[in-house]
């Protein structure tokens, strides 16, 4: 059974998460703040993070910051953050500190459990493609493993950004828009106004080009979206 921790000062708003997310088979703990959340990381990893933006004392902000500071499992953890409905800008700040989606208060459960399973999928699958790993030049891109090499130096990136790359990556020297490489990765239409695939690219680029200003590997292509190069050193 899958686990999952909810950071989240609403006690009333967990308990209804709790409930419903145990009637769907998962196992469910709640910390009233970012402190007790990440002391309860330290006994027992869950499988995924629902993380509030705005809490007391230590904000979401703040809680996936240091969560992606942690080494090994725990600083992996994918994160699903919880925003109010006009937080742009701290959205795009969630998603440049590794979270890994979004989702707006208020919500319904049964969406915020799609977003969850979706995550957990791609976090935990291979996929289902027969080219397991992939080499471009000194880039190398295992699915099985959920690990990306640049000149033997392993590169972090959140469970989503790896799916990103992967997409992109399968598809090599095609001119992708953002609605097609996130239909690719989440099985849903962008958003209307979302611009969270720039941010995600930004931090891919920052992991894997020698400068992320002149990209070699994920090229802008002006007005349409991105290419994975084919070619690379």
């Amino acid at each position: 059974m899958q686990k999952l921790l909810m950071i989240e000062d609403d006690a009333r708003l967990a308990a209804m998460v709790g409930d419903y997310m145990r009637a769907n088979s998962f196992e469910f703990a709640h910390a009233m703040d970012g402190t007790a959340g990440l002391q309860m990381l330290s006994t027992q990893l869950p499988d995924l993070i629902v993380l509030d933006l705005m809490m007391p004392g230590l904000d979401g902000l703040e809680v996936c910051r240091r969560l992606r500071a942690m080494p090994g499992e725990a600083g992996r953890v994918p994160v699903l953050m919880l925003t109010g409905k006009g937080d742009a800008m701290d959205r795009i700040i969630g998603l440049e500190l590794g979270a890994d989606d979004y989702l707006a208060k208020p919500f319904e459960p049964r969406e915020l459990l799609a977003r969850i399973r979706a995550i957990l999928r791609r976090h935990s699958e291979g996929a289902g493609s027969t080219t397991r790993r992939m080499a471009f030049g000194s880039l190398e891109i295992d699915r099985d493993a959920r690990t990306v090499l640049l000149a033997g130096q392993a590169v972090e990136l959140t469970s989503y950004q790896f799916d990103l790359l992967v997409a992109m990556a399968e598809r090599a020297g095609r001119v992708l828009t953002r609605e097609q490489i996130m239909e690719a990765v989440r099985g849903r239409e962008l958003e209307a106004f979302d611009r969270s695939i720039d941010v995600h690219m930004g931090r891919i680029r920052a992991a894997i080009e020698a400068d992320p200003k002149e990209p070699q590997r994920i090229v802008t292509v002006r007005g349409v979206g991105y290419v994975f190069a084919r070619q690379q050193e």
